[in-house]
């Protein structure tokens, strides 16, 4: 099975079902070499995931570059077939960042743009196809965001736009400045904020895929201990017998399943596991079982 590419929005760009995400990829995590993460690269895209989500951050800011170092070990026509998408705004005090004394977020014009081309020049392209605002900044000026993606787009640098983390109001504050085709947030049975705070709601009235970040809950699912952790992950093996998928199918069904149609972002740094997460395509849960598993990890049953 093949993660087919589906568009994200009515204007937006199309991303393939699911999306490789390579926060783990670089220092983070697997600390993979150039060689290593050219060939996590070709498998994907020998099974139809072409679209890699990225930020400037991951790695300590290094990831990115060690991304565009391998991508560039493949032909120049690999880039026509996969989807770039990058996040920037968080500022983090790292040696790679020595005048950053605190943590904080910047949305200003010329940080964006600035973020962007320094994306550009790590992954070797000419353009990004998708372009996050990482965090909701407090100090936000929309009408400034809004002034840098116009400057972004107008070069070509950047192809389309959205928002990571977002809340429905400050979506609808930015939205208003700027065309937004996408809100990337956390999703999972164990974190179901979208699904009751409007997220989702307002992706359905704009017609827009949210993009889901965690969707099978990371550590707090797989290393968790507590009784509501232990409860989901019974139900969801269960309900993995039942339809003879691996829990991570089981999870990335239940994601996809809201009528959002959401896109999920998978994490793993693992050949098999990512060939696996393919099967989820085909999976669709009984509206019972969905409810299941959404009450295993609420802790409690809907009223």
């Amino acid at each position: 099975m093949n993660a087919a590419q589906r568009t994200l929005s009515p204007d937006g760009p199309q991303l393939s079902e699911i999306v490789a995400g390579t926060m783990t990829w670089g220092e983070w995590g697997a600390d993979y070499n150039t060689t290593t993460i050219a060939d996590l690269i070709g498998h994907c895209l020998d099974v139809g995931i072409t679209s890699f989500d990225h930020a400037d951050i991951y790695g300590s800011y290094t990831t990115e570059e060690a991304f565009g170092k391998a991508l560039h070990q493949h032909s120049s026509s690999v880039r026509d077939q996969i989807q770039l998408v990058t996040k920037c705004g968080i500022q983090l005090i790292t040696s790679h960042r020595p005048n950053t004394r605190v943590a904080h977020y910047n949305s200003s014009r010329k940080h964006i743009v600035a973020s962007a081309e320094r994306s550009l020049r790590n992954l070797w392209t000419d353009y990004l196809d998708l372009l996050l605002i990482h965090r909701p900044d407090p100090l936000m000026d929309p009408a400034e965001v809004a002034a840098a993606f116009d400057d972004l787009r107008t070069s070509g640098k950047v192809r389309h736009f959205g928002v990571s983390n977002f809340t429905p109001s400050q979506f609808d504050l930015l939205q208003g400045h700027t065309e937004l085709v996408t809100n990337q947030v956390e999703c999972h049975p164990l974190h179901t904020d979208p699904l009751f705070d409007g997220t989702y709601d307002q992706c359905q009235r704009h017609s827009l895929r949210p993009m889901v970040w965690s969707p099978l809950g990371g550590s707090e699912y797989f290393k968790g201990e507590g009784t509501k952790v232990l409860r989901l992950r019974d139900k969801v093996k269960e309900i993995g017998k039942d339809h003879g998928v691996t829990e991570d199918v089981v999870l990335l069904a239940w994601c996809r399943q809201h009528p959002t149609r959401p896109i999920p972002v998978i994490g793993t740094t693992k050949k098999d596991r990512i060939t696996q997460s393919l099967r989820a395509l085909d999976v669709e849960l009984g509206r019972q079982e969905w409810f299941e598993i959404l009450e295993a990890g609420r802790g409690h049953q809907v009223a």
